[in-house]
């Protein structure tokens, strides 16, 4: 016997055109207390961020140990995905490699801007 469903599942966003993201990757200061945290505290503003989207709150911290960020890449790839954002796998690359806190930001942006709902995972509520 298996537990109430906690998690519908999401609608894949299939769009014959693509969209921009809603903010450019050094538009962080547009919210200062955002871009604050990002920039200054940017592993526990990417679990946060992260846990917003509906996955595991520690899984950025597994970017602490490489120059090149494979979660970082793999959220904004996500993001991207699941809105229909132009793009290319080696910009989403480039960007989490040399712009971390941006990246963050912009992902954090977007979700706001098309209010994302939170997931509640039963992982944590146990």
């Amino acid at each position: 016997m298996s537990g109430p469903v906690l998690v519908q599942p999401r609608a894949l966003v299939v769009s014959s055109h693509q969209d921009e993201w809603a903010s450019g990757i050094c538009d962080c200061c547009e919210d200062m207390k955002q871009c604050c945290c990002a920039f200054w505290c940017c592993p526990c503003f990417a679990c946060k961020t992260t846990k917003e989207f509906g996955q595991c709150l520690c899984l950025p911290l597994l970017d602490v140990f490489g120059c090149v960020h494979p979660i970082t890449m793999s959220m904004r790839v996500s993001v991207r995905h699941r809105y229909g954002i132009k793009g290319s796998l080696c910009r989403d690359c480039v960007c989490s490699t040399f712009c971390l806190p941006c990246v963050w930001c912009q992902i954090s942006t977007e979700m706001k801007k098309r209010k994302i709902p939170t997931v509640l995972s039963d992982i944590f509520q146990r």
